[in-house]
């Protein structure tokens, strides 16, 4: 796990909250947020997906563990309602 004392500066990673969607939309926005950071290079990210049902969450991760640009996530450990998210590092 690649767990690091930045993590708990997540307030400078970009991030996207997905309070108040639903399935389907979290699903789109998700594969959209990171294919943009993807290509912007922003290897560490951060969705907001909240506690709730896990509804949201389960959808969050099952997109997560078959994305090719995710190399892997992993729950907050601050916070049980955010994934962190490391992406592939393009290689050159």
């Amino acid at each position: 796990m690649k767990t690091s004392l930045d993590d708990i500066f997540i307030n400078s990673l970009p991030t996207l909250d997905l309070h108040g969607e639903i399935r389907s939309s979290a699903r789109v926005m998700v594969k959209e947020f990171i294919e943009d950071n993807y290509r912007l290079k922003n290897y560490k990210i951060l969705i907001i997906h909240g506690i709730g049902t896990g509804a949201i969450k389960e959808e969050v991760h099952t997109i997560l563990r078959t994305n090719k640009y995710v190399d892997e996530y992993h729950l907050n450990h601050f916070n049980a309602g955010c994934t962190l998210v490391y992406l592939k590092k393009i290689l050159k």
